[in-house]
């Protein structure tokens, strides 16, 4: 099992960040590591993810909606074909902070491919570029 975890802080509220984070179909616009997604943020939805570490290989997934708490928390878990080869439990945290929110993102991968696809520090990486990217789409919006 591998854990990635990042965080950023938003000059936004916590509304304005999900608004951004759950419009799934803008994600080519803007998201440097889920470069392409499809489906909708409702529980036990299903999306297809695809992306794309810097630095680490590309990965298509399926993945099912878990948790859905407006302005607040979204879980989804991936799945890469078959059981136990790539699964992932992606989550992200919208918290009120003093000056904006504090987002966080983690992932946790565990499979016989998490050696081949996933390098920590790409992923590490993805997480930090998406966690910037979003703050920047954010605040240009408002």
């Amino acid at each position: 099992m591998t854990t990635v975890e990042r965080e950023t802080e938003i000059d936004a509220d916590p509304q304005e960040v999900w608004d951004v984070l759950t419009a799934v179909d803008a994600y080519e616009e803007w998201n440097p590591l889920v470069t392409s997604a499809d489906g909708s943020i409702e529980a036990d939805e299903q999306l297809r993810i695809h992306l794309e570490p810097p630095g680490g290989r590309s990965v298509s997934l399926r993945a099912r909606v878990k948790i859905v708490e407006p302005a607040g928390r979204l879980v989804w878990i991936g799945r890469y074909f078959l059981p136990n080869l790539l699964d992932t439990r992606h989550e992200f945290i919208i918290e009120p902070a003093t000056d904006g929110v504090r987002f966080l993102q983690r992932g946790t991968f565990v499979g016989v491919l998490v050696p081949v696809f996933l390098s920590k520090e790409a992923m590490g990486d993805g997480f930090e570029e998406l966690n910037a990217a979003l703050g920047r789409r954010v605040e240009a919006e408002n």
